[in-house]
């Protein structure tokens, strides 16, 4: 992985002059580190640093003689908690794609975050922090907020005043179709850290596509979004289907109200019975530069005492448009049968820690954020 970073570091340096010349060419990326004390109510109480989905990325884009624009990223996470900890990662891990774009509307192809994903867009005040409310709409083999490979995705051009609808395929998870279809199982070891055990295999199979459909809207004070997704019964974690709605508001330029209703059904309902995620999330900006948030979401599954909540509250000052600072604190209200937390989502430590069944897991988060 290092190996292939430098070479990437120097392939870079050489060659972006060349590049400015012909395309825009830009570096970014992000720093997001937290220190966070976790407790999930019963045996397990740790304080550690975090890496929260930090990142650095190179996106291009070059204006083309027909009118039409290209566009390209790569993008790769970074752990800026424990440095070397990624070496085991492949290079372009997160959004990696190609494209066009003009009068049409855009077209892209390569792995990045389905629209389905996405849609959640409006309420994601705790995004890749304690309190992600992927802690709730992302759990067991119901898992619907991917960044799907081998995608295809079109977007229209803005109509109606500031609606899209976007639609996208992923033909396939492999790296070919038709690749033999591995059925796994997330299992505890003797240190209680969930591992991925393969209990079968079937053979040669087309079957694992993923089909997404989505409505948004963003105009003014109003930012909407409705999401559908599919996959395909050979899909990895199985036949499932997703509906999604989120809303947010801007009562006043300070006061942003929103909220999300989510449906999750999967083909095998008895190991993974329906699952709704529904509540309201808040941000206000009191002072020039500080906010303050909170969220309340509910996951009410179809089994018995099965059910979850998620509440969270934080604070956040920019010190600069570049710069933040927060202080969030997050707890998940487990039923009997339920062993959520709210650190999972995002984030680098504590991410392989269940929570307690019949216990509230909390956690409280210091972070700094640095986007360049």
């Amino acid at each position: 992985m290092k190996k292939t970073l430098c070479a990437l570091a120097v392939g870079a340096t050489l060659f972006t002059p060349a590049l400015a010349m012909a395309a825009d060419v830009k570096v970014y990326g992000r720093a997001h580190v937290s220190l966070d004390y976790l407790d999930d109510g019963k045996d397990y109480n740790e304080v550690g640093l975090s890496s929260n989905s930090s990142r650095l990325g190179f996106k291009a884009e070059q204006k083309l003689e027909n009118g039409m624009t290209v566009f390209g990223q790569i993008e790769q996470e970074i752990n800026f908690a424990s440095g070397s900890a990624n070496d085991d990662l492949e290079f372009a891990t997160r959004d990696t794609f190609v494209g066009l774009k003009g009068d049409f509307g855009q077209a892209r192809v390569g792995r990045f975050d389905s629209p389905f994903k996405a849609a959640r867009g409006p309420v994601n005040f705790f995004g890749d922090m304690v309190g992600d409310i992927r802690n709730v709409t992302r759990v067991s083999e119901q898992r619907f907020d991917e960044r799907n490979a081998n995608t295809i995705e079109y977007k229209t051009p803005k109509f109606g005043g500031g609606f899209n609808v976007l639609a996208a395929l992923s033909l396939h998870e492999g790296n070919s179709a038709g690749y033999p279809s591995t059925i796994v199982e997330t299992v505890e070891d003797a240190n209680g850290e969930e591992q991925d055990v393969i209990i079968a295999q079937k053979g040669d199979t087309k079957k694992d596509k993923a089909y997404d459909l989505a409505l948004t809207y963003k105009e003014g004070p109003v930012d909407f979004a409705a999401a559908y997704e599919h996959y395909e019964e050979d899909a990895g974690r199985g036949e499932r289907d997703g509906f999604r709605v989120a809303a947010a508001y801007k009562i006043t330029p300070e006061l942003n109200f929103g909220g999300l209703y989510q449906y999750l059904t999967h083909d095998n309902d008895v190991a993974n019975p329906d699952a709704q995620v529904f509540g309201v999330a808040a941000d206000y900006k009191f002072a020039p530069k500080t906010y303050l948030r909170g969220q309340v979401f509910h996951r009410d599954v179809d089994a018995d005492d099965a059910n979850s909540t998620l509440l969270a509250v934080g604070v956040e000052h920019r010190l600069d448009k570049a710069v933040r600072v927060y202080a969030n604190l997050a707890t998940m209200l487990n039923d009997k049968n339920a062993d959520l937390t709210p650190w999972k989502e995002g984030r680098s430590f504590g991410n392989s820690v269940k929570g307690a069944k019949d216990e509230n897991s909390t956690a409280l988060s210091l972070g700094f954020r640095y986007d360049f």
